[in-house]
């Protein structure tokens, strides 16, 4: 009886931390929506001199229809976030962003739940 009731509190204790921690709070976070090869790079400045392209919004599109994705970018911190959805962000390449999701940072992927454009 004994050990049934200690094995019982034992087995309860354990599955507290998991739903403490199960499910990770959406964040919000700001950058510009790039291509990764650009991304990479800091800018978009050598592909447009290379291609002749005018628009960071034309240089990201570009880039990713030869192979790229879309990421977010944050050039105060120089930080590149993968993003999940490839979609979403097709309408904001280029543009200064505020990306609201989930992060993974074994990944570094954000899981996109919304994006909207900042000024």
């Amino acid at each position: 009886m004994k050990k049934t009731t200690i094995t019982l509190i034992a087995g309860a204790l354990l599955m507290i931390p998991s739903v403490s921690f199960g499910a990770a709070k959406a964040r919000t976070f700001t950058g510009s929506i790039m291509d990764s090869q650009c991304a990479k790079m800091g800018s978009h400045d050598t592909m447009k001199q290379k291609a002749g392209i005018a628009s960071d919004a034309e240089c990201t599109k570009e880039c990713v229809s030869m192979g790229g994705k879309y990421v977010l970018y944050n050039a105060d911190t120089k930080t590149v976030y993968e993003l999940d959805d490839q979609k979403k962000p097709e309408a904001f390449a280029g543009d200064k962003v505020k990306v609201t999701g989930t992060y993974s940072a074994k990944t570094k992927t954000i899981h996109v739940e919304n994006i909207e454009a900042t000024k």
